[in-house]
């Protein structure tokens, strides 16, 4: 009878485990982490104790021609988990696709019926890029130990108001605390190689100081470039076109400008030099360089630009050369 009440004790305990861990796993700290998962090896032990295969053997008399011998089939094979995407072997589970959809459409104010493909693949292409720094930074090292994690979850419990606001806000926004460990553990890992690859951007490079005339007709650039070719002072002419920045477009490096055309023929002049006139979708440009610098300072500005390029050219690199499987339609 003790024992069938150990059992009984038990299975009872084997239905509070999820409760109690999803209660205590942001509160508790890593010591008392190490105790819990000591505990539960315990108690995962005894919630088996009824469940084990059993072979019973039932001896009979020496008459007997043989002992009957009946064992429990075994288990059935798992289900294996819906994917939306392979990354290296590393998975993207559907469920966890979805889930990140809503929420993308929920911070969009947008009903989730819509959006489309776009917004789609655009969720999907940020869970790829997520588990492409997050894999380029364990390639370099980097581990999320347990105490990181767990300072960043006490942070966010923190922010949110206490354990129970936390647990409320992981309910609303479609998280359980697997769930969203998971996605802040590759966060924290994608964040990581994602500031490395910033911090490699250099802090100067050779930029150029440039005024341009700014035209939104063809006969007239042609008239007025025959009027800088005739001696005419080509800052006089940019101030009365533009009076408010009198044609000044500051210093800028290579890969700055949103039109290559009119950064190309910049970086062709020398100081005092100016160009032809150059057509673009936003009118017809006549450039002169002021200054050249081979060795200044990025500004702020200029600086982020170098960086978002650097990082969507590790980006595209990564995706070269990964193998890649998209698994939904």
């Amino acid at each position: 009878m003790a024992f069938r009440q150990r059992l009984s004790e038990a299975g009872l305990l084997c239905k509070e485990y999820n409760l109690f861990i999803m209660r205590c796993y942001v509160h508790f700290s890593k010591t008392t982490i190490l105790t819990t998962i000591i505990f539960t090896s315990w108690l995962l032990a005894a919630c088996n104790v009824s469940e084990q295969p059993t072979i019973s053997a039932t001896v009979v008399s020496a008459s007997s021609p043989t002992p009957t011998i009946t064992a429990t089939l075994p288990p059935p094979t798992p289900t294996p988990v819906p994917l939306a995407a392979t990354v290296n072997g590393e998975g993207i589970t559907l469920e966890e696709y979805q889930a990140e959809l809503a929420r993308f459409k929920a911070s969009q104010e947008v009903n989730s019926s819509s959006g489309g493909k776009e917004m789609e693949q655009r969720v999907l292409d940020d869970l790829i890029n997520q588990i492409l720094l997050a894999q380029g930074a364990r390639e370099s090292g980097f581990v999320v130990e347990v105490g990181t994690l767990q300072g960043r979850l006490n942070e966010l419990a923190e922010k949110a108001g206490g354990e129970q606001a936390f647990n409320e806000w992981m309910v609303v926004n479609g998280y359980d605390i697997e769930s969203f460990e998971k996605a802040l553990t590759r966060s924290i890992a994608a964040a990581w190689m994602r500031d490395r690859i910033l911090a490699e951007v250099p802090e100067v490079a050779e930029q150029l100081h440039v005024r341009q005339i700014l035209l939104y007709n063809s006969d007239e650039a042609k008239d007025v470039l025959a009027q800088v070719d005739a001696g005419k002072d080509f800052a006089s002419l940019a101030a009365a076109y533009d009076p408010v920045t009198l044609g000044d477009l500051g210093w800028f490096p290579r890969g700055y400008l949103t039109t290559p055309e009119l950064e190309q023929a910049a970086f062709n002049l020398q100081p005092d030099e100016y160009s032809q006139v150059i057509e673009t979708s936003l009118g017809f440009h006549i450039l002169q360089v002021i200054e050249h610098d081979p060795q200044r300072p990025l500004d702020p500005e200029a600086r982020l630009v170098w960086q978002e390029k650097a990082l969507q050219g590790w980006l595209e690199a990564q995706r070269k050369q990964s193998e890649i499987e998209i698994l939904i339609p």
